[in-house]
């Protein structure tokens, strides 16, 4: 399988990221692929059905007790939720409606956005946005931990702790690492988001508010399908900065686990990304993949050689806006 990596810094590296010279061999040999690019005309139906699936929940657990409220939240709630953010991933790619309708994306994406609980998608587009272009780069891909996460979580129960507070770092590292000045979607977003929640709680009181809050937090943090957020970038062999994850849980998660297919063609959607695989099955059949999200945590958790260090870093220049 190869090297594993040591703890104690990032791996810095002083190449390009593959997947831009990958997408230009893939497309070269196989052209068909630019046809999978486009919008999905069934996502926005799907996360329609997700979304008002979770208004429906509000109103059954308004009168259910406190244990019963964070228990749906975390078995149920929170995997529509965390599967909601993911599909918002999906449509910050504009493959809800395409490119040449940009801001119909947007506005669809608020509306994924409001099981959640908490204004994300806006803020999310824009970061995310430089985690593809500056894939590792320092200081400008905050999906990258900072120095004090690598050197303070270093230990199992650090490390258990950090993956618990995941959705904590992944809001506030943006505002230290990158910040930038708020839009006025990411104020348009707080605005829904908050009317919405206010509703709810005039509608139906607290316990459904912390239904859809609580079922966020907890399942973004220590739970099955957050391990994506590990497997997806950590470098668990020494060389591999991006890792794919072909198993069941993609069908929760819009195939964000097809993930080295994702950042070479990030315009293709989840849905058809399987469909790269298997055209250009020789550029990834023989890469490293994980074959379990809760393996991944598992290794995460107790593995020394793996921590929030075992990222890759690189220095890059700023692209010019166009």
């Amino acid at each position: 399988m190869g090297n594993r990596v040591t703890r104690g810094d990032f791996e810095w590296v002083y190449t390009e990221q593959p997947h831009t010279q990958r997408r230009k061999e893939i497309l070269a040999k196989y052209p068909k692929i630019k046809a999978l690019m486009g919008p999905d005309p069934h996502l926005k139906w799907i996360v329609s059905g997700m979304v008002f699936m979770q208004f429906l929940a509000c109103y059954l657990v308004k009168d259910l007790s406190w244990k019963w409220i964070f228990f749906w939240a975390y078995a149920f709630g929170g995997c529509v939720n965390h599967s909601l953010t993911l599909a918002i991933h999906d449509i910050s790619h504009n493959v809800a409606f395409g490119n040449k309708q940009a801001k119909w994306n947007r506005w669809f994406a608020v509306f994924a956005n409001l099981p959640v609980g908490v204004p994300y998608s806006a803020s999310f587009k824009k970061y995310h946005i430089d985690h593809h272009r500056y894939l590792g780069g320092d200081s400008l891909d905050v999906d990258i931990p900072t120095d004090f996460e690598g050197w303070f979580f270093c230990t199992p129960l650090r490390k258990l702790l950090w993956l618990f507070l995941q959705p904590l770092f992944y809001s506030l590292r943006p505002l230290y690492v990158n910040p930038k000045a708020i839009t006025q979607m990411e104020i348009f977003n707080a605005l829904v988001q908050f009317s919405v929640d206010f509703i709810i709680f005039y509608l139906w009181g607290l316990k459904p508010i912390v239904y859809l809050i609580a079922g966020t937090i907890l399942c973004m943090g220590l739970h099955p399908i957050s391990g994506h957020f590990i497997a997806e970038h950590y470098m668990f062999l020494k060389g591999y900065e991006t890792y794919s994850y072909y198993g069941p849980l993609n069908w929760l998660t819009f195939n964000v686990g097809y993930h080295m297919e994702h950042h070479d063609f990030p315009s293709i959607p989840g849905s058809k990304l399987p469909m790269v695989k298997k055209i250009a099955a020789e550029y990834y059949d023989n890469l490293p993949y994980h074959q379990s999200w809760i393996r991944v945590l598992w290794d995460f958790v107790f593995d020394d050689s793996i921590g929030p260090y075992s990222r890759v870093k690189r220095k890059c220049k700023l692209a010019k806006e166009s």
